[in-house]
């Protein structure tokens, strides 16, 4: 019995040592070239930090609609890296007539993007796809402020199922906008991820971030260098 649970211990570690799983601890951001080349080499990898003064005017292409007021069921979970939310029928955003679907959403503590050096207590990520499989991100900063009823329904249903409408969670002002072309901000750091980050931030009580902290108080990538970019503002 003691030999196989030696041979089961030594079995365990040689698989975790072989296989581990990127995390934002033991093998966090600066480890995460180990799980994908392109995390540690690309050139188009997010978060940024965005500096309001130092940008350029939005190219017409770029243009984003966001088509997400309808209600959907949806799921609430722990993925292990963040609470996520899939809406079974999601809306749309537009972009340059390309229409994007939604996904999932999840959340990040502090922000992985920065404005003006900047990290805010909460990052919301909206993630689209197309019908090719090309990817587009809207992110929402949360500052503290005003309870944010629309939060409570996730936090106070993880694990379980909720009908969520997008726009809840979105600014009221969706036309204010900085775009620019990134990555996920987790392995695989996949690139060519078109990026909105909305100029206007809604707030949530320290209440409300206190229960987030209890299940992730740390999981955001550091921002990352915008090497020849251009941050786009509309």
């Amino acid at each position: 019995m003691f030999k196989s649970l030696i041979f089961l211990s030594a079995a365990t570690l040689l698989f975790a040592g072989v296989h581990p799983h990127w995390d934002y601890d033991m093998h966090g951001p600066k480890h995460w070239g180990e799980f994908s080349q392109t995390c540690e080499k690309g050139k188009l990898q997010s978060p940024i930090n965005i500096e309001s003064n130092v940008t350029v005017s939005l190219a017409d292409s770029h243009i984003l609609v966001v088509d997400e007021n309808r209600s959907s069921s949806a799921k609430v979970l722990d993925n292990g890296h963040s609470i996520e939310v899939d809406p079974k029928d999601g809306g749309d955003i537009i972009i340059g007539g390309k229409h994007f679907h939604l996904v999932q959403f999840h959340f990040h503590s502090v922000s992985e993007n920065t404005l003006d050096g900047r990290h805010y207590p909460l990052e919301l990520h909206v993630v689209h796809k197309d019908k090719d499989g090309h990817l587009a991100v809207l992110g929402v900063l949360f500052d503290l402020g005003a309870h944010n009823e629309a939060l409570d329904r996730v936090l106070n249903n993880v694990g379980k199922a909720i009908d969520v409408n997008m726009m809840s969670l979105l600014p009221r002002d969706t036309q204010g906008y900085y775009h620019w072309f990134g990555s996920l901000t987790t392995p695989p750091c996949t690139e060519d991820v078109e990026w909105y980050l909305f100029k206007q931030i809604p707030t949530i009580s320290q209440a409300q971030l206190d229960r987030f902290q209890k299940y992730y108080n740390h999981n955001y990538r550091p921002v990352q260098p915008l090497y020849n970019r251009k941050v786009e503002a509309h």
